[in-house]
């Protein structure tokens, strides 16, 4: 299904009218043009497969005494609209995994975090779509992600913690394993200095 122009900028015509607004008035004519645009990127992940961003992996073999080192990228940045207001929560994500066979460009882990963002979210579903996607896409041994977010509806309305985030986490394979996770967590901490 293709993101309807038109019809968001009905709808967002009938909100501005609803609140009080006059569509027509100079300052506001163009905004449900604007908002359809910002929309159509907002939601753009939901016409997109994740695992299409994985298609192009390779082989990967390690020699007979290695196993498989860690790939972790820090800090991918994302934005997605929080399901329960349509606000948008803003963060970064930060995705481990041990290959076994399979290995991928480190672009494309960052094009599979955008897609999955670009739709109506919950963080928590957010972190374990990204997880499966990676588990899905590459079978590694080993798949750890975390995500750090500030929400606007946290931040903007309710209770207005402007200095709050949210932090996720979810893992599969040797990532799981405790002491495992540990170590990717304290790479993840460490922010530029590995």
């Amino acid at each position: 299904m293709s993101i309807d122009l038109a019809r968001i900028e009905a709808a967002v015509a009938e909100i501005l009218d609803a609140v009080g607004e006059d569509p027509k008035r100079a300052g506001l004519t163009a905004t449900p043009r604007r908002v359809a645009e910002a929309y159509s990127e907002f939601f753009a992940g939901n016409t997109i497969d994740p695992l299409v961003h994985l298609s192009d992996s390779i082989e990967f073999t390690a020699k007979a005494d290695q196993t498989g080192e860690l790939v972790l990228v820090r800090d991918i940045e994302f934005r997605s609209m929080c399901e329960h207001h349509l606000l948008p929560f803003l963060g970064v994500a930060h995705v481990a995994y041990v290959p076994d066979e399979r290995i991928i460009g480190l672009g494309n882990i960052a094009r599979v975090v955008e897609t999955i963002a670009a739709r109506a979210q919950l963080q928590e579903r957010l972190t374990e779509e990204i997880t499966d996607a990676i588990n899905t896409g590459l079978s590694p041994r080993g798949v750890l992600v975390v995500v750090d977010a500030v929400h606007g509806c946290v931040s903007a309305r309710g209770p207005r913690q402007t200095a709050s985030s949210t932090v996720t986490l979810a893992s599969r394979g040797v990532l799981s394993d405790p002491v495992e996770r540990a170590e990717v967590m304290a790479l993840i901490g460490r922010g530029g200095d590995a």
